[in-house]
């Protein structure tokens, strides 16, 4: 069964990635002002001071306006750092830092790094989606970073995963370690599925 619901997996991810690269010129600027409005929205309602965001890639819905102008008004986003192990490191956003190819080509800040711990005092996580369905189950890329740093999580802030209006879908294929969101992020609206995960 395990592998039916890999192969699920990996034929969903190829199917969004095949759509991401279809997209437009256009339509990627649309989408990046409407990522940037719907998190500017989600930060104020939700009162954060300490967050976590990811450094979009050239096909995801673009987060670096956001985490530039968020950090300049001195909300404290921490960035992360892939590493061999699976897990995460963190560093702390500023608006002018310097951005790097990071493992498996992911762009990832310069800067002094954090543990994985670091992110156990944000207020927020922001996370990236291949997919995301109505029960808050998330297809990322396949990696399992994020799956095991919420796992990992003691007392988990409310997580929000962004991605394109057409990657809400019916349903996502699940395994046991796949850790749920709180809620969505897309360029047209934000979508709460629940107050808090646990």
């Amino acid at each position: 069964m395990p592998d039916a619901i890999a192969d699920a997996k990996r034929a969903l991810r190829a199917e969004m990635r095949e759509r991401r690269q279809l997209l437009s010129e256009q339509a990627r600027e649309e989408a990046a002002h409407g990522i940037r409005a719907q998190l500017d929205a989600l930060v104020a309602d939700l009162g954060v001071r300490s967050m976590s965001c990811f450094l979009s890639t050239t096909t995801e819905p673009d987060t670096r306006a956001f985490v530039t102008d968020a950090a300049a008004r001195g909300i404290r986003i921490l960035l992360p750092v892939t590493r061999t192990d699976g897990l995460l490191d963190w560093a702390v956003a500023t608006a002018d830092g310097d951005i790097a190819e990071g493992m498996y080509g992911l762009p990832e800040p310069v800067g002094e790094l954090l543990g994985p711990i670091a992110v156990n005092d944000v207020d927020l996580l922001v996370i990236p989606a291949a997919a995301v369905d109505s029960t808050g189950m998330r297809l990322g890329w396949g990696r399992g970073f994020y799956d095991k740093t919420l796992g990992s999580m003691e007392h988990c802030p409310p997580v929000y995963a962004v991605v394109y209006d057409s990657e809400v879908i019916d349903q996502v294929p699940r395994d046991v370690h796949d850790q749920p969101v709180t809620g969505i992020v897309t360029p047209t609206r934000t979508i709460t599925l629940a107050p808090t995960r646990r």
